[in-house]
């Protein structure tokens, strides 16, 4: 029996492929006849606009695909058969060599035309291509054979989300002229310098000089020209290539041999110098993401086995060395040393942990031997979930970005035009001479792609994320990083943001006969449901272990009620508790944050709660506010409270006592009056509708913290609040790189445009301003990772 898996329909099973070019009707009808005459196959149904075919079976059918390719090719021998699974998965492969940004939008293009796959995506800065197909044989071969098509030098290499790979190893058989482009470049600049000199001082041997320049074009311009011919046959006529083929070609019919072929080396020199530049930025970048070994120690039986971090299970044992990272989550077991954490937190000072504290996957052990407890497996371990966000981040693009993409798909095209009316029109109306106005043609076409743009705006913002991520922010994509830089207006919560969150009960009022151990008991009982800070405070300032009650419901930001048969415990705010109480509360209330308690609808007690300003907020709202940045706060805390924390930090415009839906209507109020971007900041706690309303929401502390992580646009790893201040400066610094590289890049470009029609500059000036400026740009682009507070 085949080892297909099946999707029971009732009582049924289906099976689904994909017919591909069966465009005959009659044909399709054909074949759903002959095979609902086959045994076991109860239903059968063809959507001809898609080319689904859907099987439904009593059974499941020994070698079924081959008995419906059968089928299928004695009515049409060209359908190509794909068997489909309901579920398409996501796959993830790095495109080695794949550094032509006008290649990779056509690659995109076509990919995302085909309707195998869906969500189909490329971080240009990474390499790395992610798509969803329900198909499983054969697929690497298959994109591989779609980008050849486009693209040649280019490998597809499976990848399993780390970045950080051995180069895959291509042999290929060369020919003649398909070295590699810095064997070519070789070979065509001493063909180039020989064939000068030898016409410029040496008599007789012209025509040696001219065929030893026409070998060097053709060493260096043979995969250029090929790769036009190739896009043409594919009515791709915009394309680089051909421009650049054209261009030099035209130089070559105007008697211009030396400059045809100086300009193609020279092209193709800048092309090496900006792959180089695409790498190193690529390279930068990837480092920031080697936050997780390929192996793990597992002990099994006190012996020592090097397995793959993904086959880890929880509760392992696993040892990690001095000099490794930690691979997955976990307790330390037995040993203690010095942690470094800043490839997570940005903390450059190690920290000690000892056994029974908590290590996070990409931390890195410095001195010691550690054996720890596994309990999270790999893809659910902090450093997994990070990859996946950073690498995901360039999926949300930027307005600029995507600017950007719209601009290069007109540029090129209207340069194109521009050219061919320079070429064949204006000659008639200036009464000059067609080759002069060809050559000037000539030039426009060796500036029509905007490389520059395409491939270092997109480096930029990755850069950026790149640049937030090494010092502990997670920015979860350009557009976030490009709002950042346009903030006017932040709103904070107070508890465990602007304030510790490290809650103490300071006061214990007993009331009703009870004692304050009761109290804290009765308490601790309610409170021990909650993850709330304030109700952790509680649990640990009575210190003994209790029991939950069956049943518990927590009302947020007003208390929790806990109850078994013979109990009822309620904890929380004194009009949240007054509801459940008998009796009316006569009770003066303090300036401090209380919790009331109480049992069977009798109030017990009271306890009062402090808490104490975190370090660096009150030197954030100064910096805030001197460099024009608006500050709110909102807070569920009482009046008194509220008022002596915005007092003392300096933060005119705040609100108490809100529940979390007026926190939400009180920033929706907030972002209507601001004109420029409104930033949420809170600790991830209660806060989600928050987050995800604000134009950027920010959580604190998300290191080991997965709703912070999940809620929020920007997550600040460590409890560092005035890290703020850090993914301002890098959203702003990045801002300034984009917008100097598309002021530069468009500035030089036209300028080279006007001063080509005008006579004033030639092909080698148009080189420059088409390849050295792209080279620049990436260069320019690569600057945000050296980011220094």
């Amino acid at each position: 029996m085949n080892n297909h898996s099946y999707e029971k329909r009732g009582d049924r099973m289906k099976r689904q492929f994909k017919l591909k070019h069966l465009t005959c009707s009659g044909c399709a009808e054909a074949i759903q006849r002959d095979l609902k005459g086959t045994d076991d196959i109860t239903n059968v149904s063809f959507n001809f606009a898609t080319g689904e075919l859907t099987l439904d079976l009593n059974a499941p059918i020994e070698n079924l695909f081959a008995k419906v390719q059968k089928i299928v090719h004695s009515h049409e021998e060209e359908v190509e058969i794909i068997e489909k699974d309901d579920k398409r998965v996501e796959f993830v492969f790095l495109l080695e060599g794949l550094t032509c940004a006008g290649c990779t939008e056509k690659i995109m293009t076509a990919l995302r035309r085909d309707e195998d796959y869906d969500n189909v995506s490329y971080q240009f800065a990474t390499g790395e291509l992610k798509l969803e197909t329900s198909i499983k044989s054969n697929l690497r071969s298959r994109l591989q054979t779609l980008i050849d098509g486009y693209e040649d030098g280019v490998t597809v290499v499976p990848s399993s989300r780390n970045i950080i790979q051995t180069q895959a190893l291509t042999v290929k058989k060369k020919t003649l002229f398909e070295f590699s482009r810095k064997q070519r470049v070789t070979i065509g600049a001493v063909g180039f310098i020989i064939g000068i000199l030898s016409q410029s001082y040496l008599t007789g041997i012209e025509i040696y000089a001219k065929a030893l320049m026409v070998f060097a074009y053709l060493v260096v311009g043979y995969p250029v020209i090929r790769k036009a011919f190739k896009n043409i046959g594919k009515g791709q006529w915009f394309d680089e290539n051909f421009l650049m083929t054209i261009a030099t070609a035209g130089a070559f019919i105007l008697g211009e041999l030396p400059e045809a072929v100086g300009v193609m080396l020279f092209y193709e020199i800048g092309e090496l110098f900006q792959d180089k530049a695409v790498n190193q930025s690529r390279g930068a970048i990837k480092s920031l993401l080697a936050i997780r070994p390929d192996r793990a120690h597992l002990m099994i039986e006190n012996e020592e086995r090097d397995i793959a971090p993904e086959l880890l299970n929880e509760e392992d044992l696993i040892v990690v060395k001095p000099g490794e990272r930690v691979p997955v989550d976990g307790v330390i077991e037995n040993g203690a040393a010095y942690i470094d954490t800043s490839a997570l937190t940005g903390e450059s000072v190690p920290v000690y942990k000892a056994v029974g504290e908590t290590l996070f996957s990409g931390f890195l052990v410095q001195d010691s031997v550690l054996t720890l407890r596994v309990k999270k497996v790999f893809s659910e371990s902090t450093a997994s979930k990070i990859i996946d966000l950073v690498q995901n981040a360039t999926a949300s693009k930027a307005t600029t970005e995507q600017f950007i993409t719209k601009f290069a798909r007109i540029y090129t095209p209207a340069v194109v035009v521009s050219a061919a009316m320079i070429a064949l029109i204006v000659p008639l109306f200036t009464g000059f001479d067609f080759s002069m106005w060809i050559y000037r043609a000539l030039i426009f076409l060796v500036i029509s792609c905007p490389c520059a743009l395409v491939v270092s705006i997109p480096l930029s913002y990755f850069g950026g994320l790149g640049a937030a991520s090494k010092h502990g922010i997670l920015i979860k994509g350009g557009n976030y990083l490009e709002a950042l830089s346009g903030l006017s207006h932040i709103v904070f919560d107070k508890t465990g943001t602007l304030t510790k969150g490290e809650f103490k009960v300071t006061k214990v009022e007993t009331l009703n006969g009870f004692t304050e151990e009761e109290v804290l008991e009765y308490a601790a009982v309610a409170e021990i449901h909650s993850t709330h800070p304030i109700a952790k405070a509680i649990v640990e300032a009575h210190g003994k272990r209790v029991d939950k009650l069956k049943d518990y419901k927590e009302l947020s930001g007003k208390g929790i009620v806990a109850s078994d048969e013979a109990l009822e415990v309620v904890a929380g705010k004194r009009t949240f508790v007054a509801e459940y109480l008998t009796d009316t509360m006569d009770i003066h209330e303090s300036n401090l944050t209380e919790v009331y308690i109480a049992v069977n609808k009798k109030l017990i007690g009271i306890l009062s709660i402090s808490d104490s300003l975190k370090e660096g907020s009150k030197q954030l709202i100064e910096s805030l506010t001197e460099k024009g940045i608006s500050v709110s706060m909102l807070t569920g805390d009482k009046e008194e409270v509220a008022g002596m924390v915005a007092e003392e930090l300096g933060i005119a415009n705040y609100y108490s006592g809100l529940m979390p839906e007026d926190k939400l209507k009180h920033l929706v109020e907030i972002i209507d009056i601001e004109n420029g971007h409104t930033a949420f900041v809170g600790d991830g706690i209660n806060d989600a509708p928050v987050l995800a309303r604000a134009d950027i929401g920010v959580a604190m502390g998300g290191l080991g913290s997965e709703a912070a992580i999940e809620a929020a646009d920007v997550v600040l790893m460590n409890d560092d609040i005035e890290r703020i201040i850090d993914a301002i400066a890098i959203a702003k610094r990045t801002r300034t790189i984009v917008y100097q590289n598309i002021f530069f890049a468009l500035g030089v470009k036209v300028a080279f445009l006007v001063m080509g029609v005008a006579g004033l500059s030639g092909m080698w000036e148009a080189v420059f301003a088409d390849v050295g400026v792209a080279l620049l740009a990436v260069l320019n682009a690569s600057r945000v990772m050296k980011f220094k507070k």
